[in-house]
């Protein structure tokens, strides 16, 4: 069912957002993005969140492991972080965190923008459109 997914891990993205917004009124704009990732780190851990930073992260090409990807951060291994400190999220930034999920076994994923305005950006893969682990026919 498409609706949930608009839900999935709603808690988890809305604390984390609430983080971001937390740094990003505090620390504003023009830091290096590390700055921002190890601030919302102290942010999110004070929240309760289970959070590892530069988390490597499977990936996938039908079942076959083809290497890995180092996440920003992963939230509760479930939640996706990339940290940006550009002008605004671009296509690329998009397109990235998809690519991620959908090669990836997570299926949430936020990329957090520190640029002049604030914005966030929240994308969903659902497991169900992955082919993972699943050996297809031959």
């Amino acid at each position: 069912e498409i609706m949930s997914d608009n839900y999935l891990h709603s808690d988890i993205t809305s604390q984390v957002i609430k983080a971001y917004y937390n740094v990003y009124n505090r620390l504003g704009y023009g830091f290096l993005e590390k700055v921002y990732e190890n601030a919302l780190l102290i942010e999110m851990r004070k929240m309760n969140l289970f959070c590892k930073a530069q988390f490597p992260i499977k990936v996938f090409y039908n079942e076959f492991e083809i290497g890995f990807y180092i996440a920003d951060i992963i939230v509760n291994e479930c939640v996706i972080i990339e940290v940006k400190a550009a002008e605004s999220i671009c296509e690329e930034h998009e397109a990235q965190l998809t690519n991620y999920l959908k090669a990836t076994e997570v299926e949430v994923g936020l990329v957090l923008n520190f640029g002049k305005k604030a914005e966030f950006k929240r994308k969903v893969f659902s497991s169900e459109f992955k082919n993972l682990k699943k050996s297809s026919p031959s």
